[in-house]
């Protein structure tokens, strides 16, 4: 009987052959992606594709964390989820489809909502965290909350028809107060009622994070750090604004702060990012 490699089964050297014959995975590669754990922030139009492909990939254990129920103006962009799934709790529409997608992967929900009394015990034992939550609380926390525990993570944010992408290795990178010190004032941005949204700029911002994540996961390739994308889909242009490390950054320099248990989230609860919406 032929040995297999890494005891794969049967089944997975064929679900996944086509990642294991690239060069830079192989069955290494892919003992790694079994083995790892990556947590979504949204179950909505970026981390819809983005756990799809994560979860089609053979990450070991995918986390979902959303407390919203599914709309039916969700559907225009939320994949994962279906015209029978509306008022369902969008964990429990997720957890349906990607279960189904791939048995070998292991889909924790947490239908809750991150805040800083829970996110340090939520995030703390994956190896890589993907935000694509709607509001700019959740994002200045897993920012802060990441960097204070040396947790890698990529983050994302659409508008009509372009959007932003950034990755964040603790210790190695600028990380978001870098760019964005605090969240701007409620109403500034508009939300995704009062703008609109393509759906498929989600899709494709979303299918970068996961892109990120596995690149991280795999150790191959040039992570988006250091850096932010700014894609536009009408003009079909994309920018790479490099961003340096702010050293008075009250996050990750050597002046930062304690900002998960002392900053006021909840202030900027009412301003909204138009990409879940």
């Amino acid at each position: 009987m032929t040995q297999l490699p890494f005891e794969f089964t049967m089944d997975q050297l064929q679900r996944y052959s086509r990642q294991i014959i690239l060069p830079n995975v192989g069955a290494k590669g892919q003992k790694k992606l079994l083995e790892s754990k990556v947590l979504i922030i949204g179950a909505g139009g970026l981390g819809s594709p983005a756990a799809y492909y994560l979860v089609a990939a053979g990450v070991g254990e995918v986390g979902i964390v959303d407390m919203d129920k599914v709309d039916i103006s969700n559907l225009q962009r939320q994949i994962l989820h279906f015209s029978n799934d509306v008022g369902k709790p969008k964990t429990v529409s997720a957890t349906e489809k990607l279960e189904a997608l791939n048995p070998d992967v292991v889909v924790t929900s947490i239908q809750d909502r991150i805040t800083k009394k829970n996110v340090y015990q939520i995030i703390d034992k994956f190896d890589f965290i993907l935000e694509g939550s709607d509001n700019f609380a959740t994002k200045f926390l897993i920012n802060d909350a990441c960097v204070s525990l040396r947790k890698p993570f990529t983050i994302a944010g659409v508008l009509r028809f372009e959007g932003q992408l950034l990755t964040v290795v603790p210790g190695n990178s600028n990380c978001y107060r870098c760019i964005f010190p605090d969240p701007p004032p409620p109403g500034l941005i508009p939300s995704c009622q009062e703008a609109g949204i393509l759906g498929a700029v989600t899709g494709l911002f979303g299918s970068l994070q996961a892109s990120e994540a596995l690149k991280y996961l795999l150790g191959i390739g040039d992570l988006l750090t250091g850096r932010m994308l700014i894609f536009d889909v009408l003009s079909m242009s994309s920018t790479i604004v490099n961003i340096a490390k702010d050293r008075n950054c009250k996050a990750c320099s050597d002046l930062s702060v304690d900002l998960v248990n002392n900053y006021d989230y909840e202030s900027y609860d009412v301003c909204e990012l138009p990409n879940d919406r």
